[in-house]
């Protein structure tokens, strides 16, 4: 099961909507095919193993990441693949959330008379594989894309001099694995602020398997209409998220440059509530997105608890100064016994930075 869950890794990026899965077929514990989902659209992992074995699977096991599928999508149901293969025994990692799904395929496999065996809930490659597949478990539960909240800061933990200034606090090295991450997303998350200080391009370089959609929350349609990402709207798709009493003509005007422009109603504040804008993502398809900042958007989708991971780049650089630009400017004060803390922390050094990742204390549990 190790060597199907690192097969569906390669799927990153480019099945999404879908899950990442990874399957091997063994006989008399020799691999016979190896086999993952590549493509939106094209064969699932079960299907492309079975392609790919080098001798006759009458009577074969089949370990699979995900269980298999019994429904008609964009293809037909792994379960009749693995009917038409003559396997006799399917090893499956973790249970599939999708209603369609949701039991159904181990439940068909079990009719026909196939061996199902499922790795416990409490084991690690049961935890490895939802790990794995974390984005289309909450996109599958709550509607809600998975939300990646990135920020790179210095030793003393701000993201930012107080001038305004950030560019650049982390290494090149850094910077080439952030645009990795955006090739591999939905959309990419910005504030107005940041938009308007940085003027950015918020795109991959060079592009990942993904094109994501560009994101701004910007309750009062401020967004410069000679910004990079106005003026290229009509080449990458740019979202713009504005509040119901916005200025109509700036409105317009967006939109006629490109913009594909969002009206939701904003809070008691004025400003528009993180889950708003992830349940319209949701809807339209998309299952991870990630969060650039500034430091008072990140405070609205940390209050809103809509963080699920984080991935912070540390500097080995001390700024000093008025505390001005804190990676999350928030509103909630917490008591100490209810602050966020990460689970499956890990820390990852690239040159003389430090990135740490790892998922939020309170992450959606479906």
């Amino acid at each position: 099961m190790r060597l199907a869950l690192a097969e569906a890794a390669r799927g990153q990026g480019s099945v999404e909507p879908n899950p990442m899965v990874g399957a091997v077929v063994v006989r008399d514990n020799q691999v016979i095919g190896v086999g993952h989902h590549a493509v939106y659209g094209k064969d699932h992992a079960e299907v492309a193993a079975i392609k790919n074995c080098t001798q006759s699977t009458m009577g074969a096991t089949i370990h699979v990441t995900l269980e298999p599928c019994c429904h008609h999508g964009k293809t037909p149901p792994c379960v009749d693949s693995i009917f038409k293969a003559g396997l006799r025994r399917v090893v499956v990692a973790t249970t599939d959330p999708f209603p369609q799904v949701n039991g159904g395929g181990i439940q068909r496999l079990r009719e026909a008379g196939v061996l199902v065996d499922i790795w416990p809930e409490s084991s690690d490659i049961a935890a490895d594989a939802v790990r794995l597949n974390l984005p289309f478990f909450k996109r599958v539960k709550t509607g809600r894309p998975f939300v990646i909240a990135k920020w790179a800061m210095s030793l003393d933990g701000r993201i930012a001099l107080a001038s305004g200034d950030s560019r650049w606090i982390s290494n090149e090295k850094s910077r080439a694995l952030v645009h990795e991450i955006r090739g591999r997303v939905d959309a990419i998350i910005v504030g107005i602020g940041t938009a308007m200080a940085d003027n950015p391009s918020l795109t991959a370089r060079p592009p990942g398997p993904r094109i994501p959609t560009r994101v701004v929350i910007d309750p009062r349609a401020e967004l410069p209409l000679e910004s990079i990402l106005v003026r290229t709207a009509n080449e990458i798709p740019t979202w713009v998220f504005c509040s119901l009493n916005a200025d109509r003509a700036r409105l317009e005007q967006l939109y006629e440059s490109g913009c594909k422009v969002v009206e939701l109603k904003p809070d008691e504040s004025g400003t528009i509530r993180p889950n708003d804008v992830l349940d319209h993502l949701g809807a339209a398809g998309m299952t991870n997105v990630l969060v650039e900042g500034g430091s008072r958007l990140l405070g609205r989708f940390f209050d809103d608890r809509a963080i699920d991971e984080v991935q912070v780049f540390i500097a080995p650089v001390l700024f000093g100064g008025p505390a001005s630009y804190p990676p999350i400017h928030g509103q909630e004060l917490r008591p100490m016994e209810m602050v966020s803390r990460l689970t499956q922390v890990r820390r990852v050094q690239i040159g003389d930075d430090t990135l740490v990742t790892g998922l939020v204390s309170e992450l959606w549990t479906g």
